[in-house]
């Protein structure tokens, strides 16, 4: 099932050599999305009813009305508004933990700090192609609602009748609600929350995972700085660093968990034990036996799906850092210790105990992770996306003249005598009085 990449004794850097998902013909996207976009920019609704029509087969109306929201919440199935409270609950106590705090300090005759500033407005994008990601909603809105976000509008794609997910509506209310919510998906949603149209302001950022048109879209619009994005949130991989003692069948069942997401998810398991890897393979034709989604499983696992041997757990953590997975299980002895050498990744599932479809619905931090290898340089949703720091200073007039030498300075080796001048009309003439 798995092909096997054999870097044992490889000195070479592993990243070109490990498979990574191709989020569609890249430059068709690309230039499909810019088209989109434009359309949107130009000319507002009138574009996202007709592109909506297009590709969804719905033009709307698009506004979710508060009455149906209070339906998708009367009608909910007790035990999965149970589990829905008690996700939000978890998220959403990670979440207050990580928020950053200001601060404020003096220094001779200077004060100076950070304040965090929440966001006016942000879009959260909750998918619903393939399954109804109700999760999304809580690992969206919830960190937006912590962090003080006057107004979260939900977008989420339609079904060609116009329904939506009536669990999803529901689970925006136990997230902490959203002041609006669009069925509306792909480029176009994007492109509507990110310049604004005749009937929808625009949003400072976008947050949310999505497929190849909504993360092409969010890079484009954060690119000309129209709007804000989190990160980039494509389609998913995880990687697994496992030894001898873990268990097959939980490495199987996790491979399988991540590859029933999407066609083309990656599935890497990393380890030093090749005799591991066949008892994984045994494991895997076990469970997709008894699975649901087995072609869709069984196209990301034969596709993108392998098993790199490595010298050693030293290798396999370079190997891991290389591959800078969305999600990184470590199943090991002392778990804990590899997972603390990991310089890059999404998120860190530590010990056999902790597989990444508890993090997907409910371990605390965030889903919304990088992909692509964005994990090398950005981490997860939190918090903190919501907030904006803004730095202040106050300097008293003794102050000032003490730092007069260097501006004077350095505005000459710059050749900005404007700037030097700037601090000079002020301390020349306290210097005069």
């Amino acid at each position: 099932m798995l092909r096997r990449l054999d870097l044992r004794g490889d000195a070479r850097d592993p990243a070109p050599l490990l498979p990574r998902a191709d989020e569609g013909a890249v430059a068709e996207v690309r230039e499909r999305v810019r088209t989109i976009l434009d359309a949107v920019r130009t000319e507002g609704d009138d574009a996202v009813t007709r592109l909506s029509e297009e590709i969804d087969g719905y033009g709307g109306p698009f506004a979710v009305t508060g009455e149906e929201v209070d339906a998708a919440e009367r009608a909910l199935d007790p035990a999965v508004r149970q589990a829905l409270e008690r996700a939000a609950d978890q998220v959403r106590w990670f979440h207050q933990r990580v928020q950053p705090q200001g601060w404020a300090q003096r220094r001779g005759g200077a004060e100076m700090g950070t304040r965090y500033q929440p966001l006016a407005r942000v879009g959260c994008h909750v998918p619903g192609g393939l399954a109804p990601l109700v999760s999304t909603a809580i690992m969206t809105i919830v960190p937006a609602r912590v962090a003080g976000v006057e107004e979260v509008v939900v977008i989420t794609p339609p079904a060609a009748d116009g329904s939506v997910s009536s669990e999803i509506l529901a689970a925006t209310r136990i997230a902490g609600g959203a002041d609006r919510i669009l069925r509306l998906g792909g480029a176009q949603a994007i492109g509507a929350l990110a310049f604004g149209t005749q009937t929808l302001p625009r949003c400072d950022k976008i947050v949310g995972p999505g497929g190849a048109y909504v993360n092409e879209a969010k890079q484009q619009v954060a690119a000309t700085a129209a709007c804000g994005i989190d990160l980039p949130a494509g389609i998913t991989e995880v990687a697994i660093i496992a030894d001898d003692t873990a268990d097959p069948v939980h490495l199987a069942c996790d491979l399988i968990a991540q590859a029933e997401h999407d066609p083309q998810a990656t599935a890497l398991l990393i380890t030093p034990d090749a005799d591991l890897a066949e008892r994984v393979d045994a494991a895997l034709a076990d469970e997709l036996a008894a699975t649901r989604h087995v072609e869709r499983i069984r196209t990301a696992l034969e596709g993108l799906g392998a098993v790199v041997l490595t010298d050693d757990l030293d290798h396999a953590v370079r190997v891991a850092d290389a591959f800078a997975a969305e999600h990184l299980e470590v199943q090991t002895r002392d778990a804990q210790a590899v997972a603390d050498r990991i310089r890059a990744a999404g998120a860190i599932f530590v010990g056999s105990h902790t597989p990444v479809s508890l993090g997907d619905y409910a371990a605390g931090p965030n889903h919304t992770l990088p992909t692509g290898g964005a994990a090398r340089f950005t981490g997860g949703l939190t918090t903190a996306d919501f907030l904006k720091a803004i730095n202040w200073v106050r300097y008293d007039a003794d102050e000032l003249a003490a730092m007069t030498p260097v501006t004077d300075a350095l505005g000459a080796l710059e050749d900005l005598p404007a700037h030097s001048r700037a601090v000079r009309a002020r301390t020349d003439r306290l210097g005069e009085r």
